[in-house]
């Protein structure tokens, strides 16, 4: 099993900054394919960044990319989600989830474990 636990949300500006982390354990974290997903009031979990294991690639979903960079520390077993230029449209739960091996996806049901959410809002 592989516990995840999301930190760093909160409430900021338009044009802000914040940064997400996510703590891994239960497993050797540079064998797990890490996301971000948000899901705002209403609508289904979305997409926003992925890395593999080795943090050599990365995959942006278009609604974020080039504000926001996902990054990952294997020795610290944690994953990073910096936002900036931050929109009220940003607002949502952002999930952090984990996918034993493989390629970035982009799936809801691509990946196997799941954190519990962190609060993210953006005040116009």
């Amino acid at each position: 099993q592989v516990q995840l636990v999301e930190s760093g949300g909160g409430l900021v500006q338009a044009g802000g900054s914040l940064r997400l982390s996510c703590a891994a354990s239960g497993r050797t974290f540079r064998t797990l394919v890490m996301g971000w997903f948000r899901q705002a009031p209403g609508k289904e979990r979305e997409f926003v960044a992925a890395i593999t294991g080795s943090g050599g690639s990365t995959y942006y979903a278009d609604s974020v990319k080039g504000r926001s960079t996902i990054s990952r520390s294997n020795a610290k077993n944690t994953v990073y989600l910096q936002m900036n230029s931050l929109k009220p449209e940003d607002t949502a739960v952002y999930y952090c989830a984990a996918k034993i091996y493989g390629g970035v996806r982009t799936t809801v049901d691509d990946y196997d474990y799941w954190g519990q959410g962190t609060q993210v809002t953006v005040s116009s």
